[in-house]
């Protein structure tokens, strides 16, 4: 079951030449998501190959960087001969703001578009075998972060055991493996937890928007494969993070040792850093070893836990 992530856009408010503004891909198997739509979004869609059949798009807070890629994606979509439903997903108390954004210059698409506030601890969205958790943030604006956590899976079906006992090839290994217990012909019951393991954890996505460092980042998913985490300064300016409510590079690496995430990635960087970002990726890697800086367009493949 794949699981990737793209990158579109790693920018902080201000764009560069090499970085667009804020827009996290997700495409599982034929779920396709996107988090936060940044200005250019839909050519970052284009030029990286990921295609405009979003389900639903998350957004983390209304500020311009993570939502006036909007309108002109959406007209993008309608340019295209869009039927399908797109839900927007949005924090609790912003429906009015972001309905005008979406109806923006009278801009009316022909398809459906949903608006759903979301709060923190909410369950934006449900599907068959994962769903997409809300967070509470600390950002100076209303916001949330989104966590895509799998459900977890059968645990491993032993055919070595299941032939010792006398199963034989076919359905009823199937059966077992659902967690049924069969009956052989000599009358012998097999129950499943003789030939099948622990269930194993599911994957885990973790992606903060805008923030200071928070508890509830850490909470909301155990063990994540990937956090992606705000990282706007390196150290040196702390209390300017602080101030204007975002994190250091260094901070977000401490929120992912204590979240035991397999994976960091350093997202919304200052355009005061458009030339040279290994000051945000030394000092992250001071404190947590897996911390990176992707560029825009970069596709990661998310393994389950246990492949490795």
């Amino acid at each position: 079951m794949s699981l990737r992530v793209t990158f579109l856009g790693t920018a902080g408010a201000i764009p560069t030449t090499e970085r667009n503004p804020s827009a996290v891909f997700v495409a599982r198997e034929g779920d396709q998501l996107l988090f936060d739509a940044g200005e250019g979004t839909q050519r970052q869609m284009m030029r990286f190959g990921t295609g405009f059949s979003i389900s639903h798009l998350f957004v983390t807070h209304l500020h311009g960087d993570h939502v006036l890629g909007i309108p002109g994606l959406l007209q993008t979509m309608d340019f295209n001969d869009r039927e399908d439903q797109l839900v927007i997903h949005t924090p609790r108390g912003t429906h009015r703001k972001l309905e005008s954004l979406v109806y923006a210059l009278d801009n009316r698409p022909s398809f459906p578009v949903r608006i759903d506030e979301v709060g923190d601890g909410d369950v934006a969205y449900r599907a068959d075998e994962y769903e997409v958790r809300t967070f509470g943030t600390d950002h100076d604006a209303r916001s949330v972060g989104y966590a895509l956590v799998e459900d977890e899976r059968k645990g491993r079906f032993d055919r070595e055991r299941a032939e010792e006992l006398g199963v034989p090839v076919g359905p009823k290994f199937s059966q077992l493996h659902e967690g049924r217990s069969v009956e052989l012909e000599d009358g012998t019951i097999v129950e499943p937890e003789q030939v099948v393991g622990e269930p194993r954890p599911g994957r885990s996505i973790v992606y903060t928007g805008d923030t200071r460092p928070t508890a509830a980042t850490i909470e909301v998913a155990a063990e994540p494969e990937l956090l992606v985490h705000d990282a706007t300064f390196a150290e040196n300016r702390a209390d300017r993070a602080a101030k204007t409510a975002h994190s250091t590079a260094r901070q977000a690496a401490e929120i992912a040792n204590r979240a035991n995430a397999k994976r960091l990635a350093l997202i919304h960087l200052s355009s005061r850093y458009a030339g040279d970002v290994g000051d945000h990726v030394t000092q992250a890697r001071a404190v947590f070893e897996n911390a990176f800086v992707p560029d825009d367009g970069e596709t990661l493949e998310i393994d389950y836990p246990d492949s490795r």
